[in-house]
């Protein structure tokens, strides 16, 4: 079990990154706070060190993701709907950021993580595929179809890379 101390600096410093993630694969700000208390309670559980802080941020990455993953799939989630969060999102964000942030939620998750983690998160190929068990050139291959599934929703290059 880690420290207190630990722990805090971890939510200093992640829980910004955490709570982004979680809102945008649940849609949802109920949701997401479940999800992220979740992730720091696993994160304080866990008793293995880390390498580095950058072996620290990949790993509450993947565990973000897939504790968004199995929340979904969970059977409470599957048989409730709730749209309050969703218009609290909306109403924060510009027009033109909305529309492509609507376009990568769309995607199908294989593609909507990789162009998050690249696009968002600022993180390369090769460290992409270290966080989610792929090899680089796969990463390669779903941005570069992640891109041309955006492009074909948003109507022309004018908002991909």
């Amino acid at each position: 079990m880690r420290s207190e101390s630990e722990v805090n600096h971890a939510v200093e410093k992640y829980a910004d990154m955490v709570w982004r993630i979680c809102c945008y694969h649940l849609k949802n700000h109920a949701d997401a706070e479940d999800v992220f208390q979740t992730v720091f309670l696993k994160y304080m559980m866990k008793e293995n060190a880390f390498c580095d802080r950058e072996h620290e941020k990949a790993w509450l990455l993947r565990v973000t993701i897939n504790a968004c993953k199995d929340y979904l799939k969970s059977f409470f989630r599957r048989n409730v709907v709730s749209l309050e969060g969703l218009k609290e999102m909306e109403a924060q964000m510009p027009g033109q950021h909305r529309e492509v942030l609507e376009a990568v939620l769309s995607l199908p998750g294989k593609y909507k993580d990789v162009i998050y983690l690249h696009y968002y998160e600022g993180y390369s190929a090769a460290e992409i595929g270290r966080i989610l068990g792929k090899k680089e050139n796969t990463v390669y291959s779903l941005l570069s179809r992640g891109r041309g599934i955006l492009k074909e929703k948003l109507g022309g290059d004018g908002f991909v890379q």
